[in-house]
């Protein structure tokens, strides 16, 4: 159980975020849970020598669902993410709406769903308590959580029916820490055909790259993902508030090692893509932005921190994605070179975007330590003078 709660993280944005508290680990003890479920139907001996219709089977792990949002302009979208999560083939234990620093859309919230609080499953609506954004507002929601098992899903992504069941499978084994799903882009305006499908999580959706099974996967798609509560409180939380769903992967499997990460593209949801980022210019800044704002999380991960993952998309799209586009506009494909231009463009400005981070950092750094040298200096004049 945590002891306390903790300050905030580094500086700037990524800074405002706070960690878990207390209350993540003091709700889940207040939920009580079954410690022994039905016996195996199975007849024959495991390996432990137990024979099967004598072995307790452990309950399924209890689900809390956690739905973030900040504005009334995808109202009808937050609606269908929240109904979509009510009609599961297996039933969360609650459904968490929390609410980003907006009273209007807190309130409006709160009256549409005020006679849920007893329903099945239960929902609750919360307001974001931290500075931050998303990375608070799901810190806020995690410490309030009465389930074992800690599912996210965005407020413009609606779930298939089997989405948690698949989701959550994975945990019956121990030693996964945290299970991510397909998120299928579905467009207002429909998919322009210069976008390369590798540069998919521009929109925040699974891309070409990704495993086509279930299996280890170094980050999880925050719009589609899930995580042990007890190892979210063991990482203290989300550290980020733009790469929130990067920096928990990276810190999970830094303490459970990169099996522990798990991503199942069978657990589907469908994430709307409005009109207004599907251009050029959403394009652009997400590659160089993302990309920048990354530098920060990583400094801020320490040991956690690693390259591995952009490394192999950058010659995954490269190799694979740009050779795939010019073999399609051999065969016709008009936007076949446009997709390969986009994919070389992509990654030249997720570069450009890495070197301004590193700049950035490096000048932060210095002021700090500068700073900090001339505190001392200034300390010890004053010092100095009193003694004389």
């Amino acid at each position: 159980m945590l002891a306390q709660s903790y300050p905030p993280v580094g500086g700037g944005q990524e800074g405002q975020v706070r960690n878990l508290s207390t209350g993540i680990a003091r709700r889940g003890h207040d939920v009580a849970v079954a410690t022994t479920g039905q016996p195996g139907s199975k007849t024959g001996q495991t390996e432990d020598g137990i024979s099967r219709e004598h072995r307790q089977i452990p309950p399924p792990p209890t689900i809390s669902v956690i739905i973030c949002a900040y504005t009334e302009d995808r109202w009808e979208l937050m609606l269908q993410s929240v109904a979509s999560v009510q009609e599961q083939t297996l039933q969360p234990c609650e459904i968490i709406v929390c609410i980003d620093h907006n009273e209007t859309l807190f309130h409006r919230c709160a009256a549409y769903w005020a006679d849920f609080a007893a329903s099945t499953p239960p929902i609750r609506v919360i307001q974001n308590k931290y500075d931050g954004h998303l990375g608070s507002a799901r810190n806020t929601a995690a410490e309030t959580a009465a389930g074992e098992i800690l599912a996210f899903l965005d407020d413009d992504a609606a779930a298939d029916k089997d989405w948690l069941e698949i989701l959550t499978d994975p945990y019956q084994h121990d030693r996964i820490g945290a299970v991510g799903g397909r998120p299928i882009p579905v467009f207002e305006a429909g998919r322009p055909a210069w976008f390369p499908v590798q540069f998919d999580w521009v929109f925040g959706c699974a891309y070409d790259g990704l495993p086509t099974s279930r299996g280890p996967l170094a980050r999880l798609i925050g719009a589609n993902m899930s995580v042990r509560r007890t190892l979210l409180e063991q990482v203290r939380g989300f550290h980020s508030d733009n790469h929130d769903d990067m920096d928990m992967c990276h810190r999970v499997a830094h303490i459970k090692g990169i099996e522990a990460v798990i991503y199942e593209p069978a657990a589907t949801v469908r994430h709307f893509v409005p009109a207004s980022r599907s251009t050029w210019k959403y394009f652009w800044r997400r590659c160089f932005f993302v990309n920048k704002g990354k530098v920060e999380a990583f400094a801020q991960m320490g040991g956690a921190a690693t390259l591995g993952a952009d490394a192999r998309f950058v010659w995954y799209a490269l190799t694979k994605g740009v050779l795939r586009g010019m073999l399609q506009a051999a065969k016709g494909d008009a936007h076949g070179l446009a997709r390969s231009a986009a994919i070389i463009a992509g990654v030249g400005l997720a570069a450009a975007g890495h070197v301004a981070g590193r700049i950035e950092l490096a000048r932060r750094l210095r002021r700090q330590r500068r700073q900090a040298t001339k505190q001392i200096l200034d300390t010890g004049a004053q010092a100095g003078g009193r003694a004389k």
